[in-house]
């Protein structure tokens, strides 16, 4: 008798054990059940540590993305006669901007930056300001650095547009490669702030040995407007609708390839902004693309509509020197020779306050007027010139090859 008890003893014990473990297996498999129940007076709950998101869904991912396309990225050097020097820019926000500017040798002044290959043809897509104008008398080389060929190849600018800061290079295959290395070029509108990119450039240039550098971050913003003061040109060089990251881009990097996490350039490094942390811009790749078939074809964008001015916006020390009662307008620096400006009798001095009877606040609101009329059309701009308002007809023009 007693022997039958110990047994069913036995028995109801390991069933209790078999549902104990079975109990712990389900809860287990489901920590959330724990996290859910309450914490007893004077216990810590211990949670599950928070997954870490990488890009990609791989640690591995950016190093596999810059190993696949380093080899597409090209350092760019430019030799110019010092009779077609550039000028220097001493603001320090944006020296960097315009790449460095290494000694003169030979009476030569050498301007360096970044590119990247984009198609098997040999054409390479970079900054315009990284090798100037076509016709300007430079000699341009590229140095590429492939597993099977690493050297300079001489490279022919082809194409160039000033005011979208876009340049076309054009190479030939070395005889050591079966095929040259390309970048895909992406589709930059499906970026949003926050998504993680890529820049590889070559930071002060090839000589300090500091080539191919890989910088991370994220898309800081879209649609970002800056201006640069050209002293070549006397006037404000504005890009609009940029891309802003926190990508570290460095002097030396303008031209070169900003990418997504799966290996798309969806932006051409441009500026850096060298007084703040982590503020770089860059060219929607989709504002390439649009224009990329004519700079190749040929060598320039169609010509925009064009009055020929410089100008600036009118500040309150503006006005207050001209004796103005308000500090909207823009101020028109120089009125360029030969051009409709010109011919309608626009001074430099003038400034304008409106355009076809609709007011002009700043420079910004004015190009975008202008951008909306046609070569051929009519303008009326209302001036005040030495304190008495003045209306001009201009016919509008179209951009020079010159200023594109």
């Amino acid at each position: 008798m007693q022997r039958g008890r110990r047994l069913v003893a036995y028995l109801v014990g390991g069933l209790a054990l078999v549902l104990a473990g079975v109990l712990l297996g389900a809860v287990l498999s489901h920590p959330g059940t724990l996290q859910a129940q309450p914490s007893a007076p004077g216990t810590q709950r211990v949670s599950e540590p928070a997954s870490i998101a990488f890009p990609g869904g791989s640690p591995s991912a950016i190093a596999d993305v810059a190993e696949r396309l380093s080899p597409a990225v090209v350092y760019i050097e430019v030799r110019m006669p010092r009779a077609t020097q550039r000028p220097s820019y001493p603001d320090p926000f944006w020296w960097p901007f315009f790449g460095p500017q290494f000694p003169p040798r030979s009476g030569e002044t050498v301007q360096a930056g970044t590119g990247f290959i984009i198609d098997q043809e040999g054409h390479i897509l970079t900054n315009q300001h990284v090798v100037g104008s076509l016709n300007a008398g430079q000699s341009i080389r590229v140095y590429l650095q492939t597993p099977e060929f690493t050297d300079w190849v001489d490279a022919e600018l082809i194409g160039a547009d000033y005011q979208l800061d876009l340049a076309v290079l054009k190479i030939e295959k070395p005889r050591e490669l079966k095929e040259l290395p390309v970048a895909p070029l992406g589709d930059s509108d499906t970026m949003r702030p926050g998504d993680w990119v890529i820049a590889i450039g070559n930071p002060f240039g090839a000589q300090l040995g500091l080539e191919h550098t890989v910088t991370v971050g994220v898309v800081s913003a879209q649609g970002r407007q800056i201006s640069v003061w050209d002293e070549s040109r006397r006037s404000p060089r504005t890009y609009r609708d940029l891309m802003q990251t926190d990508a570290a881009i460095n002097q030396g990097n303008s031209g070169g390839p900003l990418i997504n996490i799966y290996g798309e350039v969806i932006g051409i490094n441009t500026a850096v902004n060298t007084q703040g942390q982590g503020i770089g811009f860059a060219i929607p790749i989709n504002t390439a693309k649009e224009v990329l078939q004519d700079l190749i074809e040929r060598g320039m964008t169609p010509g925009g509509p064009w009055i020929g001015i410089t100008y600036q916006d009118v500040t309150p020390e503006i006005a207050r020197i001209l004796g103005l009662d308000h500090d909207e307008g823009i101020l028109v620096a120089e009125v360029l020779a030969g051009q409709p400006a010109e011919k309608a009798g626009l001074q430099a001095y003038d400034v304008i306050v409106e355009l076809n009877r609709k007011p002009v606040p700043d420079g910004e609101t004015f190009q975008k007027m202008v951008q909306e009329l046609k070569p051929g059309d009519t303008a009326v701009l209302k001036v005040i010139r030495n304190g008495r308002a003045v209306v001009l007809t201009v016919t509008v023009g179209e951009r020079p090859p010159e200023f594109r």
